[in-house]
């Protein structure tokens, strides 16, 4: 096999699963036919489709967030950052519902966008890919309580 195009195309977690997942229900409506794929082709999709859905992977939210239009709308309401292409796909696989998490996926983020800008960013993501389950009461038990210093305490063992 001759590879014409090296890296033509980066697809995103969400796009590949969806192929994988299209691909499964094709073959269920071709299981008439005796061709056989490689003998681990079964092995390697059950382990792809466990890592696309187990924590801490956006995918993992039942139900599944992502729609097929979610990505060129979170293409068109980023398009006024002028975000680079990898960025966008870290974004998209990664769904940051925090400043810190953005500032891991866009580089130089503090010296390219303001914080107004960088929380259009944040309520962008939000609104086009959704929150994850813990995000959508907006904090988690101990800090919603008001009782940092108790969770503290509990983590360290004091």
């Amino acid at each position: 096999m001759k590879v014409i195009e090296s890296q033509s195309a980066v697809l995103t977690n969400y796009e590949v699963y969806q192929h994988v997942i299209d691909q499964r229900a094709a073959k269920e409506n071709r299981k008439k036919e005796n061709r056989r794929g490689p003998p681990n082709l079964e092995t390697a999709i059950r382990e792809l489709l466990k890592y696309l859905t187990t924590e801490p992977s956006p995918l993992s939210q039942k139900p599944i967030t992502y729609t097929p239009d979610c990505i060129p709308r979170l293409l068109e309401r980023l398009s006024p950052y002028d975000l680079p292409k990898g960025e966008v796909v870290m974004i998209l696989n990664l769904r940051p519902v925090s400043i810190p998490a953005l500032n891991t996926v866009i580089e130089d983020m503090g010296e390219r966008f303001t914080e107004e800008q960088q929380e259009d960013i944040l309520n962008s993501i939000a609104e086009v890919l959704g929150q994850p389950p813990s995000a959508e009461g907006g904090q988690n038990g101990a800090e919603a309580s008001g009782d940092e210093d108790e969770a503290m305490k509990d983590v360290n063992g004091s």
